[in-house]
């Protein structure tokens, strides 16, 4: 019974050792803790900021596909750049970006 004597009043308090528990309960121990609600927020961030990309993707590819089927310069500018067609008449020459490192 000493040790019960050295307890200070506060910490007896019932009321005060179950809302105690009930907030470790909840910030550790329920389905929704605290851990899996920083990562749910982050996730969250995440797809939005992947779903305004793709939507900007999708407003890109309806416009480049509005301008070929209206503009016959585009599909000429399309099959030049990016299937290397060009004209009876004409030489093409590629040129890559990045120089090729030469191993000595």
């Amino acid at each position: 019974m000493k040790l019960l004597n050295h307890i200070p009043s506060w910490l007896k308090n019932k009321y005060l050792i179950a809302v105690a528990a009930f907030c470790v309960f909840m910030l550790f121990f329920d389905k929704n803790d605290l851990f899996t609600q920083v990562a749910r927020r982050t996730e969250l961030h995440n797809l939005q900021s992947s779903k305004t990309y793709y939507t900007k993707e999708n407003n890109d590819l309806r416009t480049e596909s509005e301008n070929l089927k209206n503009d016959p310069r585009s599909i000429e500018k399309l099959a030049r750049e990016k299937y290397m067609m060009k004209k009876d008449n004409e030489e093409l020459f590629l040129i890559s970006e990045k120089p090729e490192s030469s191993k000595n």
